[in-house]
């Protein structure tokens, strides 16, 4: 794989059966501080909403409070849902946080509703567009963080020239061809749906235009990640992810769980395959194992980030995950 690879944190701020909301910021901020320690690039929160493993709603919110709490690593939205918002107030909100954490904010645009239908009527989208404005909201995103234009009327204060790093989300070819299109910065969403991954970033890079926001491709992919100190370990460990993903597609509430020794009896043959095509990409085992994975991934993707979401239970076990890639990270052997 690529010398020149990086590694970046996905954070859902997953709440814990018995635990609160408090504690899962109070956990993510800590991560993001040892993160920033181990050298990862980036710290990105997901937009969802009236889901209740998730607490990361009110993501700009969460965003200020991990770059406020952290001092070198980039932090933003993996991603914004900009179908739910007004690109003016998406503007003004990453203009602040910009202003306030200069050359540390990234926005990540997703066109899903992250929500069930009866919350996108809540937040008052249209729900006759299906995405189809995407392209035009975006377009008007980068206007109000660009350069101010002579007889502009409407501007983002703050927002106009913070040129703050958009980046278009996606888990088909929709937002991969758009981003080469406008000449954005890709992130394949490759921890939930990766059947497309390898697809959509080969469009990306082949139909890719240079723009005035970047020069020439730059892609990400993001994957499941849990490394412990055995296979064995980290597949154990790894029974808290199929169990929040057999809840999502029972339509039950996903609070995390502890891991189980096995998942026999716990789902059926069909629901088994289900949970298994979601999580196709996941990378699971001791750092051995996790090296040869990963080093597969890079090359056989030609991705320039890889970024790494690691959901168990325990908030140690989540540490030493990312504390074990960021030693294969520094021993340069992945």
């Amino acid at each position: 794989m690529s010398d020149h690879t990086t590694f970046s944190v996905l954070d859902l701020a997953p709440v814990k059966q018995g635990g609160s909301v408090a504690e899962t910021f109070k956990d993510s901020l800590d991560l993001a501080k040892h993160v920033e320690r181990w050298g990862y690039t980036r710290f990105w929160l997901a937009e969802h909403h009236n889901i209740s493993g998730i607490a990361s709603a009110a993501t700009a919110v969460l965003i200020g409070y991990i770059a406020g709490g952290t001092s070198t690593i980039r932090v933003g939205s993996g991603g914004v849902m900009l179908p739910n918002h007004a690109p003016l107030v998406i503007a003004e909100q990453f203009g602040t946080l910009e202003s306030l954490y200069p050359g540390r904010i990234d926005l990540g645009l997703g066109r899903a509703p992250g929500s069930d239908m009866a919350t996108m009527q809540a937040l008052r989208r249209d729900l006759n567009s299906h995405g189809e404005d995407f392209p035009k909201q975006v377009q008007e995103l980068l206007r109000y963080l660009g350069p101010a234009i002579p007889g502009q009327v409407v501007r983002a204060i703050p927002g106009i020239g913070t040129n703050v790093p958009i980046w278009l989300l996606g888990s088909s070819t929709f937002s991969a061809q758009l981003a080469a299109h406008l000449g954005l910065r890709f992130a394949f969403a490759g921890q939930f749906a990766p059947q497309l991954m390898q697809e959509a970033l080969t469009l990306y890079r082949k139909n890719f235009r240079p723009s005035q926001w970047l020069d020439k491709p730059y892609s990400m992919a993001g994957i499941p990640l849990i490394a412990a100190d055995s296979d064995r370990e980290a597949h154990r460990l790894a029974t808290t992810l199929y169990l929040k993903f057999l809840h999502l597609i029972r339509g039950e509430p996903i609070l995390a769980t502890p891991p189980v020794d096995s998942m026999e009896g716990l789902w059926t043959p069909y629901e088994r395959s289900v949970v298994e095509m979601k999580l196709a990409a996941a990378i699971i085992g001791a750092p051995d194992t996790v090296k040869r994975k990963l080093e597969e991934f890079v090359e056989t993707m030609n991705v320039d980030e890889v970024m790494i979401n690691t959901d168990a239970f325990h908030h140690g076990d989540r540490l030493h995950s990312y504390e074990l890639v960021a030693e294969l990270i520094q021993a340069s052997v992945v």
